[in-house]
C-alpha cells in the first residue's frame, strides 16, 4: 500500500504544519472575541476589542513561529538518522 511506504515522521511532520493555520484562526478569534465582551460589558468600545484582537494576532505568531522551529528540529533530527 502506497502509505505504508511513507514514513511516520513525514505524516507527523505534515500534520503538524497543517495545523499551523488553525493556530492561527483560532487565537485571533479567542483575542478577539474576548475583548468584544469585554468591551460590551464594560462600555468601552472599541478599545479592548481592538487590543485584545492584537493580542490574538501576536500570540499566534508565536505559537506558529514555535511550532515552526519544532517541526524543523525535528526534521533535522530524523535526517540524521537516515
Amino acid at each position: 500500500m502506497l502509505f505504508k511506504k511513507v514514513d511516520r515522521e513525514y505524516w507527523n511532520s505534515l500534520l503538524r504544519a497543517s495545523l499551523l493555520g488553525i493556530h492561527l484562526v483560532a487565537t485571533t478569534f479567542i483575542g478577539l472575541a474576548v475583548g468584544y465582551y469585554l468591551d460590551k460589558w464594560l462600555g468601552t468600545h472599541p478599545w479592548l476589542t481592538m487590543g485584545f484582537l492584537i493580542l490574538g494576532i501576536i500570540a499566534g505568531f508565536k505559537n506558529m513561529f514555535q511550532e515552526v522551529q519544532k517541526i524543523h528540529k525535528d526534521d533535522g533530527q530524523a535526517s540524521k538518522k537516515h
